[in-house]
């Protein structure tokens, strides 16, 4: 495994990490399928925004202290819930069916049950 300035990537091993990358392949094959206009306003925006899950987790997962890192994971929740309303726009607009807004909005309704569930343990641990 790769190290950075000898310090581990610990990020790769959390499961809730893979799970925002996850999100993020889905939430870019979508918005490929957005009409052009879009691409400087809701496609960017739900794009940066899913990137900002993933990152929020791996910067916080460096962080030196778990009060930090619930921080950086707070930052990736609320970075769902624009992924989600982002979604919601989406289908409104019908640029997605329902189907496929809901079949996303589930992936990223259980992100944010792990999210939850890793800043209750790090509470529990300090």
């Amino acid at each position: 495994m790769r190290q950075t300035q000898g310090r581990e990537q610990k990020f790769r091993k959390l499961t809730v990490w893979h799970k925002a990358m996850s999100v993020v392949s889905e939430v870019y094959e979508v918005t490929g399928k957005f009409p052009k206009d879009e691409l400087y306003g809701l496609t960017s925006q739900l794009r940066r925004a899913a990137v900002s899950i993933a990152m929020n987790i791996a910067e916080g997962s460096g962080a030196d202290s778990d009060a930090e890192f619930k921080r950086f994971l707070t930052l990736a929740s609320k970075s769902v819930f624009e992924v989600m309303c982002g979604l919601e726009v989406a289908a409104n607009l019908t640029y997605l069916s329902r189907e496929l807004t809901d079949r996303l909005l589930d992936h990223l309704e259980e992100l944010s049950r792990m999210l939850h569930g890793l800043v209750k343990k790090l509470k529990a641990d300090s």
